[in-house]
């Protein structure tokens, strides 16, 4: 059974960083794109970064030169280092997977799995 487990939650303050895990299991990760996404209170959830199997990176801007996504397949294992946090980054986060796909850029729309999310919560 294919499953995506999100960890690394969790409150701090304006400035600060978290590094968010997306623990994978059940299928062959190095043939799947995996992608962030985060939905706030009262808005609709949107992807914010995407990595191919191929390892090419995607950024939403509002996220660009503070967040990056890595991967370490021997790991089953996918990366959000999330720096310089800001009180609007506050919002549950989900890892998703699509696949098998060939290496190639990754797209932020239409998933096929999804984790159950963790709390990102920025404040003072």
């Amino acid at each position: 059974q294919l499953q995506l487990v999100e960890s690394g939650g969790g409150l701090v303050q304006p400035g600060g960083s978290l590094r968010l895990s997306c623990a994978t299991s059940g299928f062959t990760l190095g043939v799947y794109a995996i992608g962030w996404f985060r939905q706030a209170p009262g808005k609709e959830r949107e992807g914010i970064s995407c990595i191919s199997n191929g390892g090419s990176t995607n950024y939403v801007d509002s996220v660009k030169g503070r967040f990056t996504i890595s991967r370490d397949n021997a790991k089953n294992t996918v990366y959000l280092q999330m720096n310089s946090l800001k009180p609007e980054d506050t919002a549950v986060y989900y890892c998703a997977a699509y696949g098998p796909t060939v290496p190639s850029k990754c797209r932020l729309i239409e998933y096929n799995y999804w984790g159950q999310g963790t709390q990102v919560t920025v404040s003072s």
